[in-house]
């Protein structure tokens, strides 16, 4: 297969490639990590939440070659650092509760006297994991790591915008045989995602609407489950009771962290209008105290856009936006250093819902903010779009607030706080809309995917003669 490739966001040069494998290597691959599987599910709960015990020692030990990697693969550092500690974080939790949410189907009675019911959890022989460039390492394991724990074996392939962090990453797990046996990384571009989908059992996607329509598609053929974390196009209603400082501070943390590269950020804002012009006033001034992260990836906030054909996007709804009427408060346009390209936090006013930038998948440090009439107003708004990721709701009456929440078309809804979803993964949640498909990727939900139930029917008194095998003909 011909090198693809790569691009550092800092510098704009290609200065890194990776060469995708062909389709008899995939083959063998998942043919390999099928043979171990039955192994490594046998061995039981304990054994593999042991191993994945060791591998957590082992990226400790790796932590700043594999922080590294991130920093040059995204160009941003504080995120970086906060993506390696969670994914620490989600093995240890996952790693304690497992061995209940695998605990299923003892022996009980059924309505026929002498059956009695047992059942078991069946995992999928061989997950696929199809992961995007804003978070690599940690949508990489976000699916991969309860599946693990399930008894499943996962084949993993992140973007090729970011994958630089998959070398260190393979020396991690190559420390722990049992299991470099059954979680394998491999790196390409969309036909060897394509080529994926035709060798394993499940896939789990995240990434853009219209490639989560074509995943879901190609599932569809093969009759395997498709689980996807698509697009968001966040909301956040602020009411007129609430404390508009906490408000703005966590709507500008959801909208820009990561340079606003995050399918859950906040990318629209709702205020009612008695409060409207000072919340405008407070939002403005605190971006504006944001930096750009130049010229190194610790010097300030926003880092580069990781991806160029986002900027493309960005720049893209900021034009349709001007060209509509909008007004940039601060930031407003893209500007170049070192060959990387960077967005300062943006906030715009005069905004309406025939422009892209209301309705679009954005994915940067934008935030239009709109006036809304009430409470009422503001809940069709928010529900006016394709997507249903998840939102926000301000407000100094947390029933109030509890109420909104519950009319907003979203998979959750932080309350007094934005974007909650990035650093807690204990809710179940679906997404609503073009959002997603499947089952929740949090919470006891996000294990119990890569599991079937086999129910076991036993006769508990086999000398017993029933009528039907005496029927006459």
């Amino acid at each position: 297969m011909a090198p693809i490739a790569v691009r550092n966001p800092r510098t704009g040069q290609y200065d890194y490639q990776i060469i995708p494998p062909d389709r008899d290597e995939l083959a063998a691959v998942c043919h390999r990590l099928r043979t171990a599987q039955l192994a490594w599910e046998t061995s039981g709960i304990e054994h593999r939440i042991a191993v994945l015990g060791h591998w957590q020692q082992a990226l400790q030990t790796h932590r700043d070659e594999i922080i590294s990697a991130l920093i040059t693969d995204t160009g941003r550092y504080h995120e970086s650092v906060l993506e390696f500690d969670s994914v620490v974080s989600s093995i240890e939790r996952w790693r304690r509760l497992a061995p209940d949410l695998l605990r299923y189907g003892e022996s009980r009675p059924s309505a026929v006297p002498f059956i009695r019911l047992e059942g078991r959890l069946t995992p999928y022989p061989l997950v696929g994991v199809i992961s995007p460039w804003n978070f690599p390492l940690l949508l990489s394991l976000i699916d991969a790591l309860p599946a693990l724990l399930a008894g499943c074996a996962v084949l993993i392939k992140p973007s090729e915008i970011t994958p630089r962090f998959i070398e260190p990453l393979r020396r991690t797990i190559a420390c722990e045989p049992a299991l470099s046996n059954v979680l394998q990384y491999v790196a390409g571009d969309g036909m060897t995602g394509a080529a994926m989908i035709e060798l394993v059992d499940l896939i789990c996607f995240t990434g853009s609407v219209p490639t989560g329509r074509r995943v879901a598609e190609a599932a569809a053929r093969r009759f395997i489950p498709a689980f996807l974390e698509l697009g968001g196009k966040d909301p956040a209603i602020v009411l007129a009771d609430a404390d508009l400082n906490r408000a703005a501070a966590a709507i500008l943390w959801g909208g820009t962290v990561n340079c606003g590269q995050s399918c859950l950020s906040i990318e629209r804002v709702y205020v009612e209008a008695p409060v409207y012009e000072p919340f405008l006033e407070i939002l403005t001034a605190q971006a504006q105290r944001l930096r750009l992260a130049i010229p190194e990836p610790h010097s300030g906030e926003i880092g580069p856009i990781i991806a160029a054909r986002q900027a493309e996007v960005i720049a893209d709804h900021l034009a349709d936006a001007y060209a509509r009427g909008a007004i940039a408060k601060c930031g407003g346009a893209l500007v170049e250093h070192s060959g990387g390209i960077y967005c300062p936090p943006t906030v715009l006013t005069n905004v309406n819902h025939t422009m892209k930038v209301m309705r679009e998948e954005t994915f940067g440090p934008i935030l239009p903010v709109m006036p809304a009439a009430d409470a009422d107003e503001a809940v069709a708004l928010a529900n006016d779009s394709d997507f249903g990721l998840s939102a926000a709701v301000f407000s100094g009456n947390p029933a109030a607030a509890r109420a909104i929440a519950a009319r907003l078309m979203a998979g959750a809804v932080s309350i007094n706080d934005a974007a909650l979803t990035a650093i807690i993964h204990d809710a179940e949640k679906q997404s609503f809309k073009f959002s997603g498909l499947g089952g929740s990727r949090m919470g006891p939900a996000a294990l119990h995917r890569f599991t079937r139930k086999q129910a076991l029917l036993v006769n508990a008194n086999p000398g017993y003669d029933p009528w039907w095998f005496h029927k006459e003909a």
